[in-house]
């Protein structure tokens, strides 16, 4: 089911998931007292990094590469955060709803690729985590940070719910796009239940 040349929206989407992930970014380095430079290379690294090892993993050009407009968004991204930090950051929930709504599309879009190169489904659903939660992961590391995966906050879990309903869903007669928009839903819901009844794993030494 070949469902991206049927949904247009999804290039504005990507910019939109890749302008708030490099904001995430930018606010990180700047709580970190990093320079504009650093700035940039982090909020490179979240938006762009998972997608990045996703392309090198599946033998592929990294996709900033060869669409130049996402590389444009993150130093867009970087000059807006650094001009209006202090506004932005009263806008934390609004920006944790972005971000939650990121992790979403990039899994799915993520997955789709690696569909269409050829893998299997598992291997296409480890490829939608890649992409929505390794820009993070990198990110966390350089600004040393425990990556928020490897916490017990449901954040990877929930890509891999909404992964596992978009693989299955993909199996299904339903018409182009509904797969991809009720996995998006599933990751959404998930996420933000999980920070509103404070749903967690237990670590490896309670």
């Amino acid at each position: 089911m070949d469902i991206l040349p049927a949904l247009p929206f999804i290039p504005i989407l990507e910019i939109i998931g890749t302008f708030v992930f490099a904001i995430s970014g930018t606010l990180t380095a700047a709580d970190k007292k990093l320079d504009p430079f650093g700035a940039g290379v982090i909020a490179f690294v979240t938006a762009l990094g998972g997608g990045t090892l996703r392309d090198l993993l599946l033998n592929l050009r990294p996709v900033w590469i060869q669409e130049e407009h996402l590389l444009i968004t993150v130093l867009a991204s970087v000059v807006v955060a650094v001009l209006f930090r202090r506004k932005i950051v009263k806008f934390r929930r609004t920006m944790f709803l972005f971000d939650t709504a990121g992790i979403a599309l990039f899994t799915v879009l993520g997955m789709e690729k690696a569909l269409r190169v050829g893998v299997s489904p598992l291997i296409a659903l480890v490829m939608g985590v890649v992409t929505a939660v390794f820009g993070g992961v990198v990110r966390d590391i350089l600004c040393n940070e425990i990556p928020l995966i490897f916490r017990k906050e449901i954040y990877a879990t929930a890509c891999l719910a909404g992964g596992g309903t978009y693989l299955l869903m993909r199996l299904a007669p339903v018409p182009a796009g509904i797969p991809m928009g009720v996995a998006i839903l599933i990751i959404i819901l998930v996420r933000l239940l999980a920070v509103k009844f404070k749903w967690s794993f237990p670590n490896l030494n309670p």
